[in-house]
């Protein structure tokens, strides 16, 4: 397959971003924090207000053959004493599409843009316990884990541990 087209998703997206986003989480509820019901109680109006332009939150997608496959998101924190930070969240590529190089095709551009707003030094993100492909693509950007959570998430009456991992940004 061929490489994917990674791209900023705007408000002309939010449709396809809304329904990817609902099948993530259908399909992996152990691997997000928000379920796919929380999700269903959303309009497509938050979506586009999620996708309109702001330098410091945004979401990065991925597409093949016109058709939004994989996408990851980023947040600054706002307040005073720590927007020298970050957080990745959402990252998702659909399972046909796994395997093939999107998801680290996807980070590297997300990383790309988070690097190149002023005064961020650091970025982090969540990867749920057994997401091992995961961990390993994290790893490989230069993410390092800095802590475990055990039972970070509860699904049904199953729990999951949420690894939290960071990257240090030199500039």
């Amino acid at each position: 397959m061929a490489a994917a087209e990674i791209r900023l998703l705007t408000d002309r997206d939010a449709e396809a971003y809304w329904k990817l986003r609902l099948e993530a989480l259908q399909q992996e509820p152990e691997s997000f924090s928000e379920s796919a019901e929380e999700h269903q109680q959303t309009t497509m109006e938050s979506a586009v207000e999620r996708l309109t332009a702001d330098p410091d939150n945004f979401v990065f997608g991925a597409f093949q053959q016109g058709q939004l496959v994989g996408m990851a998101g980023f947040f600054r924190y706002q307040i005073a004493k720590a927007r020298h930070k970050g957080r990745i969240w959402g990252v998702y590529v659909r399972g046909t599409c796994r395997g093939q190089g999107t998801g680290r095709e996807l980070l590297v551009e997300l990383l790309m843009r988070i690097k190149a707003r002023p005064g961020i030094e650091q970025v982090s993100l969540t990867v749920v316990g057994g997401q091992e492909a995961a961990k390993i693509l994290y790893r490989s950007l230069g993410f390092e884990t800095y802590g475990v959570e055990p039972r970070g998430l509860k699904v049904g009456d199953r729990y999951f541990g949420n690894e939290h991992m960071a990257l240090l940004i030199t500039k």
